[in-house]
């Protein structure tokens, strides 16, 4: 049995269309209707809440692999409850969500220090562990979505600083293996990025050829850029973003990485075949 967290979310429910439909699969959602409804044939869907243990030892009973995906940069706890809940029913193997900035130095921001210390519970667990460290979403610039179809704009920040985004479908492939194959990847971190650094600007050209008509880039200001987190964030997570964003201007971001081509033995798909495919929901 393989256990998924997240589902409702970018990566979970990808990943749980993915596995082999002879393999049982559960997922865990505060929502188990929406879960169901995302989820692939045969999954089992079950109740569950990160702030109640007892609802992950339920969940985690026969399970041999599960997918930790967590969400609130506010706290560990989540993490830690399903961890001490995992290694209670003999779980064998997590797969882990990261991010790729908890290998860089200078990050310090409230979200790369959170998954840090998830990294850190998971690697003292006891468990089997694999750790996906991805780069940005491609799907992050659905946010643009609104703006094009009222306006043909894309306002954003650094326009012309790229960065390696990933297809969030590469992340759920990587992901399917891990879980399918925990020894072939215990212990392993993996890096993972599109094939090429895209800028904003880019991004924007890419969207404007698909939909066949002239898009706008505006560049904000830092100010603009915290005040519209503000309002959609709370304050310690919109600093965190806006900080992380920041660090991203001297290039390093756009650093593309081998372990997507070497792990599924074919390229990442790059932004214009990510847009192609959503591209209904920016017309």
């Amino acid at each position: 049995m393989i256990l998924l967290t997240g589902a409702t979310g970018t990566v979970g429910g990808l990943v749980a269309r993915r596995l082999p439909i002879d393999e049982p699969v559960r997922l865990l959602s505060r929502d188990p209707a929406r879960a169901a409804a995302l989820a692939g044939p045969g999954a089992e869907v079950v109740g569950g809440d990160f702030e109640d243990p007892a609802s992950l030892r339920r969940a985690l009973t026969g399970v041999r692999s599960a997918l930790l995906v967590t969400a609130n940069p506010l706290t560990n706890a989540h993490d830690e409850n399903f961890l001490t809940a995992a290694r209670a029913a003999g779980v064998g193997h997590a797969v882990k969500l990261t991010t790729l900035s908890v290998t860089e130095p200078d990050a310090t921001d409230l979200i790369t220090q959170w998954q840090r210390e998830n990294e850190r519970l998971l690697r003292a667990s006891g468990l089997s562990w694999t750790l996906l460290r991805p780069r940005a979403f491609m799907s992050n610039t659905l946010g643009w979505a609104r703006s094009i179809r009222a306006e043909g704009v894309v306002r954003g920040a650094d326009g012309t600083v790229a960065t390696a985004a990933i297809d969030p479908r590469d992340i759920a492939d990587v992901a399917v293996r891990a879980l399918m194959d925990p020894a072939g990847h215990a212990g392993r971190a993996y890096a993972l990025t599109g094939p090429a650094g895209v800028t904003p600007v880019q991004q924007t050209e890419i969207l404007g050829e698909l939909l066949q008509r002239p898009l706008k880039f505006v560049e904000l200001t830092t100010d603009q850029v915290l005040q519209g987190l503000l309002a959609r964030c709370p304050e310690p997570i919109a600093r965190a973003l806006a900080e992380s964003a920041a660090r991203g201007r001297d290039g390093s971001k756009g650093q593309v990485e081998p372990d997507v081509a070497e792990l599924l033995g074919r390229p990442g798909r790059g932004y214009r075949e990510w847009a192609t495919e959503r591209l209904a929901e920016f017309g």
